[in-house]
Protein backbone atom coordinates (compact mmCIF):
# COMPACT_ATOMS: atom_id res chain seq x y z
CA UNK A 1 0.00 0.00 0.00
CA UNK A 2 2.66 2.19 0.06
CA UNK A 3 3.78 5.29 -2.45
CA UNK A 4 7.20 4.59 -4.28
CA UNK A 5 10.11 2.66 -2.09
CA UNK A 6 9.53 3.90 1.23
CA UNK A 7 10.67 7.60 0.04
CA UNK A 8 7.43 8.68 1.47
CA UNK A 9 9.19 8.08 5.13
CA UNK A 10 10.39 11.03 6.50
CA UNK A 11 14.38 10.91 7.42
CA UNK A 12 16.64 13.63 9.80
CA UNK A 13 16.67 16.06 7.32
CA UNK A 14 12.85 16.17 6.64
CA UNK A 15 12.24 16.26 10.14
CA UNK A 16 14.86 19.15 10.86
CA UNK A 17 13.33 20.72 7.82
CA UNK A 18 9.26 20.41 8.32
CA UNK A 19 10.50 21.55 12.08
CA UNK A 20 12.23 24.95 10.45
CA UNK A 21 9.47 25.82 7.96
CA UNK A 22 6.57 25.56 10.88
CA UNK A 23 9.49 27.10 13.31
CA UNK A 24 8.69 24.62 15.70
CA UNK A 25 11.53 23.73 18.55
CA UNK A 26 10.45 20.63 20.49
CA UNK A 27 9.96 21.12 24.80
CA UNK A 28 10.32 19.13 27.44
CA UNK A 29 7.21 20.63 29.29
CA UNK A 30 5.62 18.72 26.06
CA UNK A 31 7.78 15.66 26.32
CA UNK A 32 8.43 15.97 22.64
CA UNK A 33 11.13 14.14 20.58
CA UNK A 34 10.72 13.40 16.90
CA UNK A 35 11.52 10.19 15.77
CA UNK A 36 13.78 10.97 12.88
CA UNK A 37 14.45 7.14 11.34
CA UNK A 38 12.51 5.25 9.11
CA UNK A 39 13.76 1.59 10.16
CA UNK A 40 12.59 2.52 13.70
CA UNK A 41 8.99 3.61 12.78
CA UNK A 42 9.02 0.69 10.46
CA UNK A 43 10.24 -1.07 13.31
CA UNK A 44 7.37 -0.32 15.58
CA UNK A 45 4.53 -1.03 12.56
CA UNK A 46 5.75 -4.29 12.54
CA UNK A 47 6.23 -5.17 15.58
CA UNK A 48 2.59 -4.01 16.69
CA UNK A 49 1.15 -6.56 13.67
CA UNK A 50 -0.74 -3.71 12.14
CA UNK A 51 -2.89 -5.26 9.68
CA UNK A 52 -4.09 -3.98 6.04
CA UNK A 53 -7.84 -4.18 7.49
CA UNK A 54 -6.95 -2.11 10.37
CA UNK A 55 -7.97 1.36 11.52
CA UNK A 56 -5.14 2.62 13.84
CA UNK A 57 -5.42 5.34 15.94
CA UNK A 58 -2.48 7.36 16.81
CA UNK A 59 -1.43 9.85 19.75
CA UNK A 60 0.95 12.57 19.32
CA UNK A 61 1.97 12.45 15.71
CA UNK A 62 4.34 15.03 15.95
CA UNK A 63 5.50 16.08 12.36
CA UNK A 64 4.39 12.16 10.99
CA UNK A 65 7.26 9.82 11.11
CA UNK A 66 5.10 6.95 12.16
CA UNK A 67 2.27 8.29 10.69
CA UNK A 68 3.21 7.77 7.24
CA UNK A 69 4.61 4.14 8.38
CA UNK A 70 0.78 3.56 9.23
CA UNK A 71 -0.58 4.81 6.53
CA UNK A 72 1.76 2.10 4.23
CA UNK A 73 0.23 -0.68 6.76
CA UNK A 74 -3.08 -0.26 7.67
CA UNK A 75 -6.42 1.07 6.49
CA UNK A 76 -7.01 3.67 8.06
CA UNK A 77 -5.06 6.37 10.42
CA UNK A 78 -6.52 8.68 12.91
CA UNK A 79 -4.04 10.88 14.55
CA UNK A 80 -5.04 12.81 17.76
CA UNK A 81 -2.32 15.96 18.25
CA UNK A 82 -2.54 19.05 20.77
CA UNK A 83 0.23 20.89 19.63
CA UNK A 84 -1.96 23.85 17.42
CA UNK A 85 1.20 24.03 14.87
CA UNK A 86 1.73 20.30 14.48
CA UNK A 87 -2.14 19.77 14.44
CA UNK A 88 -2.14 22.59 11.48
CA UNK A 89 0.68 21.04 9.23
CA UNK A 90 -0.04 17.23 9.88
CA UNK A 91 -2.65 17.15 6.80
CA UNK A 92 -0.62 19.20 4.43
CA UNK A 93 2.62 16.80 5.24
CA UNK A 94 0.60 13.73 4.41
CA UNK A 95 -0.89 14.84 1.51
CA UNK A 96 2.25 15.97 -0.05
CA UNK A 97 4.45 12.44 1.42
CA UNK A 98 1.95 9.84 0.28
CA UNK A 99 -1.26 11.40 -1.64
CA UNK A 100 -2.92 8.21 -2.54
CA UNK A 101 -3.21 7.37 0.89
CA UNK A 102 -4.43 10.83 2.14
CA UNK A 103 -7.74 10.12 2.21
CA UNK A 104 -7.58 6.98 4.30
CA UNK A 105 -6.07 9.61 7.25
CA UNK A 106 -8.10 11.96 10.06
CA UNK A 107 -6.67 14.51 12.27
CA UNK A 108 -8.58 14.98 15.88
CA UNK A 109 -6.90 18.42 16.96
CA UNK A 110 -7.31 17.59 20.81
CA UNK A 111 -5.64 16.75 24.24
CA UNK A 112 -5.59 12.79 23.58
CA UNK A 113 -7.00 12.99 27.49
CA UNK A 114 -9.94 14.58 26.99
CA UNK A 115 -11.19 12.27 23.12
CA UNK A 116 -14.40 11.17 23.68
CA UNK A 117 -14.95 9.71 20.09
CA UNK A 118 -13.16 9.26 16.98
CA UNK A 119 -13.95 9.68 13.48
CA UNK A 120 -14.78 6.50 11.14
CA UNK A 121 -14.80 2.85 12.05
CA UNK A 122 -13.89 1.84 15.53
CA UNK A 123 -9.60 1.81 15.77
CA UNK A 124 -8.60 -1.69 16.18
CA UNK A 125 -4.84 -1.31 16.95
CA UNK A 126 -3.60 1.96 19.02
CA UNK A 127 -0.19 2.89 18.14
CA UNK A 128 1.81 5.83 19.39
CA UNK A 129 4.97 7.13 20.49
CA UNK A 130 3.71 8.97 23.81
CA UNK A 131 5.43 11.77 25.92
CA UNK A 132 6.98 10.74 28.95
CA UNK A 133 5.10 13.25 31.24
CA UNK A 134 1.04 11.72 30.51
CA UNK A 135 2.11 8.17 29.06
CA UNK A 136 -0.14 6.29 31.70
CA UNK A 137 -2.69 8.18 31.63
CA UNK A 138 -3.07 8.78 28.18
CA UNK A 139 -2.53 5.00 27.32
CA UNK A 140 -5.13 4.08 30.07
CA UNK A 141 -8.02 6.41 29.00
CA UNK A 142 -7.88 4.96 25.60
CA UNK A 143 -8.15 1.50 26.37
CA UNK A 144 -11.43 2.47 28.86
CA UNK A 145 -13.04 4.82 26.12
CA UNK A 146 -12.11 2.75 23.22
CA UNK A 147 -13.24 -1.29 23.93
CA UNK A 148 -12.85 -1.90 20.15
CA UNK A 149 -8.76 -1.47 20.57
CA UNK A 150 -7.92 -5.06 20.29
CA UNK A 151 -3.41 -4.78 19.64
CA UNK A 152 -1.55 -1.52 21.30
CA UNK A 153 1.77 -0.90 21.37
CA UNK A 154 3.31 2.46 22.59
CA UNK A 155 6.69 3.68 23.49
CA UNK A 156 7.28 5.19 26.34
CA UNK A 157 10.37 6.19 28.90
CA UNK A 158 12.36 2.84 29.42
CA UNK A 159 11.14 2.80 33.26
CA UNK A 160 7.46 3.26 32.59
CA UNK A 161 7.74 0.21 30.12
CA UNK A 162 9.25 -1.53 33.11
CA UNK A 163 6.31 -0.90 34.99
CA UNK A 164 3.56 -1.17 32.43
CA UNK A 165 4.93 -4.76 31.94
CA UNK A 166 5.85 -5.63 35.57
CA UNK A 167 4.54 -8.76 37.43
CA UNK A 168 3.47 -9.38 40.98
CA UNK A 169 6.55 -9.48 43.40
CA UNK A 170 8.83 -7.47 40.87
CA UNK A 171 9.55 -4.49 42.76
CA UNK A 172 8.30 -1.80 39.93
CA UNK A 173 5.26 -3.48 40.08
CA UNK A 174 2.30 -0.79 40.86
CA UNK A 175 -0.95 1.09 40.16
CA UNK A 176 0.46 1.26 36.37
CA UNK A 177 0.87 -2.80 36.28
CA UNK A 178 -2.48 -3.59 37.85
CA UNK A 179 -4.68 -1.00 36.00
CA UNK A 180 -3.37 -2.15 32.21
CA UNK A 181 -3.53 -5.61 32.86
CA UNK A 182 -7.12 -4.87 33.77
CA UNK A 183 -7.65 -3.84 30.15
CA UNK A 184 -4.88 -6.25 28.37
CA UNK A 185 -2.34 -8.96 28.43
CA UNK A 186 1.27 -6.52 29.08
CA UNK A 187 4.81 -7.46 27.89
CA UNK A 188 8.00 -5.48 26.99
CA UNK A 189 8.59 -5.30 23.08
CA UNK A 190 12.03 -4.16 23.17
CA UNK A 191 13.94 -1.53 23.30
CA UNK A 192 14.74 2.10 21.15
CA UNK A 193 18.06 4.09 21.19
CA UNK A 194 18.02 7.25 21.96
CA UNK A 195 20.16 8.08 18.82
CA UNK A 196 16.46 7.75 16.90
CA UNK A 197 15.14 11.02 18.22
CA UNK A 198 15.39 14.55 17.66
CA UNK A 199 16.40 15.92 20.49
CA UNK A 200 17.55 13.48 21.44
CA UNK A 201 15.97 12.58 25.11
CA UNK A 202 18.03 11.90 28.05
CA UNK A 203 16.06 8.66 29.20
CA UNK A 204 16.25 5.52 27.44
CA UNK A 205 12.96 4.57 25.63
CA UNK A 206 11.03 0.90 25.60
CA UNK A 207 8.16 -0.63 23.51
CA UNK A 208 5.38 -1.88 25.18
CA UNK A 209 2.72 -4.52 23.79
CA UNK A 210 -0.36 -4.64 25.22
CA UNK A 211 -3.21 -7.17 23.62
CA UNK A 212 -6.89 -6.75 25.14
CA UNK A 213 -7.82 -9.42 27.10
CA UNK A 214 -9.81 -12.43 25.44
CA UNK A 215 -12.26 -12.36 28.73
CA UNK A 216 -12.67 -9.53 31.19
CA UNK A 217 -11.56 -9.70 34.78
CA UNK A 218 -14.28 -12.07 36.31
CA UNK A 219 -15.74 -9.95 38.94
CA UNK A 220 -19.29 -8.52 40.51
CA UNK A 221 -17.33 -5.52 41.37
CA UNK A 222 -16.84 -2.46 39.13
CA UNK A 223 -13.96 -1.24 37.35
CA UNK A 224 -13.86 1.67 39.57
CA UNK A 225 -14.37 -0.27 42.80
CA UNK A 226 -11.16 -2.02 41.49
CA UNK A 227 -8.92 0.58 41.02
CA UNK A 228 -9.82 2.20 43.98
CA UNK A 229 -8.65 -0.89 46.04
CA UNK A 230 -5.48 -0.66 43.66
CA UNK A 231 -5.11 3.26 44.57
CA UNK A 232 -5.23 2.48 48.18
CA UNK A 233 -3.17 -0.29 48.71
CA UNK A 234 -0.12 1.43 46.51
CA UNK A 235 -0.47 4.63 48.41
CA UNK A 236 1.04 3.07 51.14
CA UNK A 237 3.18 0.33 49.26
CA UNK A 238 5.50 -0.30 52.54
CA UNK A 239 2.23 -0.95 54.38
CA UNK A 240 0.68 -4.33 54.94
CA UNK A 241 -3.02 -4.23 53.22
CA UNK A 242 -4.42 -4.34 56.65
CA UNK A 243 -3.09 -1.15 57.02
CA UNK A 244 -3.45 0.09 54.03
CA UNK A 245 -6.71 -0.81 53.05
CA UNK A 246 -8.10 0.76 56.12
CA UNK A 247 -9.42 3.77 54.66
CA UNK A 248 -10.69 2.56 51.84
CA UNK A 249 -12.58 -0.23 54.29
CA UNK A 250 -13.62 2.13 57.12
CA UNK A 251 -11.03 0.47 59.47
CA UNK A 252 -8.27 -1.80 59.64
CA UNK A 253 -10.70 -3.89 61.25
CA UNK A 254 -12.88 -3.84 58.24
CA UNK A 255 -9.84 -4.27 55.81
CA UNK A 256 -9.09 -7.39 58.14
CA UNK A 257 -12.41 -8.62 57.21
CA UNK A 258 -13.01 -7.43 53.43
CA UNK A 259 -9.20 -9.47 52.70
CA UNK A 260 -9.73 -12.46 54.65
CA UNK A 261 -13.03 -13.14 52.96
CA UNK A 262 -11.33 -12.58 49.66
CA UNK A 263 -8.43 -15.47 50.57
CA UNK A 264 -5.91 -13.55 50.83
CA UNK A 265 -3.29 -12.33 54.04
CA UNK A 266 -4.02 -9.55 55.80
CA UNK A 267 -0.70 -9.21 55.97
CA UNK A 268 0.04 -9.17 52.22
CA UNK A 269 1.11 -6.08 50.50
CA UNK A 270 -0.45 -4.56 47.40
CA UNK A 271 2.68 -5.47 44.94
CA UNK A 272 2.24 -9.35 45.82
CA UNK A 273 -1.45 -9.53 44.39
CA UNK A 274 -2.44 -9.86 40.76
CA UNK A 275 -5.53 -7.74 38.99
CA UNK A 276 -7.98 -10.77 39.94
CA UNK A 277 -7.09 -11.01 43.64
CA UNK A 278 -7.54 -7.15 43.75
CA UNK A 279 -11.28 -7.52 42.39
CA UNK A 280 -11.63 -10.27 44.92
CA UNK A 281 -10.78 -7.81 47.36
CA UNK A 282 -13.45 -5.07 46.11
CA UNK A 283 -16.07 -7.72 46.05
CA UNK A 284 -15.90 -7.59 50.19
CA UNK A 285 -15.65 -3.96 50.53
CA UNK A 286 -17.77 -3.45 54.15
CA UNK A 287 -20.83 -1.75 54.07
CA UNK A 288 -20.76 1.22 56.18
CA UNK A 289 -22.50 1.48 59.29
CA UNK A 290 -25.78 3.54 59.10
CA UNK A 291 -25.80 2.86 54.97
CA UNK A 292 -28.35 0.18 55.04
Amino acid sequence: MSDAAGDALLGPADIRELAAALGVRPTKQKGQNFVIDANTVRRIVRTADVRPEDTVVEVGPGLGSLTLALLEAADRVTAVEIDDLLAAALPATIAARMPARAERFALVHSDAMHVQELPGPPPTALVANLPYNVAVPVLLHMLDRFPSIERTLVMVQSEVADRLAARPGNKVYGVPSVKANWYCEVKRAGAIGRNVFWPAPNVDSGLVSLVRRAEPVKTTATKGEVFAVVDAAFAQRRKTLRAALAGWAGSAAGAEAALVAAGISPQARGEALTVEEFARIAEHRPVPEGAL
